[in-house]
């Protein structure tokens, strides 16, 4: 793999949406991605040389009490060579660095990615809690 670039704090609309959408995750619309955005506490944009944004990831919640990582994708082309870690270790700095020590940190882990996410600490929570979802 050749040198990566991490871009901190600013996902553009245009480049967020085509992400999604690309790496096989649902659209979202332009307003949508506008107000999540922008209400974001922490994402991140991974490059490769020639400047193309191949993976993201970001952190919404309260910034205190609850927060979610979402958003996490990388291209296809481009998946098994360590982007995911990558996008996972610096998201997992702004939690180790930034939140608060009893905040409760969630995830939904789509296909086989709870394996990458067992390796930062997270567990399934069955039985105690399960995890439920509205979509309009």
């Amino acid at each position: 793999m050749n040198k990566l670039n991490v871009i901190e704090n600013t996902i553009p609309v245009t480049t967020y949406r085509t992400l999604r959408v690309n790496s096989g995750l649902s659209p979202k619309t332009i307003a949508a991605a506008e107000i999540g955005l922008a209400n974001s506490l922490y994402s991140v944009m991974i490059a490769n040389e020639g400047n193309e944004v191949i993976g993201m990831g970001r952190i919404i919640g309260d910034g205190g009490c609850f927060c979610q990582i979402v958003d996490i994708c990388v291209l296809p082309e481009y998946q098994g060579q360590g982007i995911g870690k990558l996008i996972m270790e610096n998201l997992m700095n702004y939690i180790n660095n930034e939140l608060p020590e009893s905040c409760y940190i969630s995830l939904i882990a789509d296909g086989d990615a709870d394996k990458l996410y067992a390796k930062y600490g997270f567990k399934d929570t069955m039985p105690k809690s399960k995890g439920m979802a509205l979509k309009k």
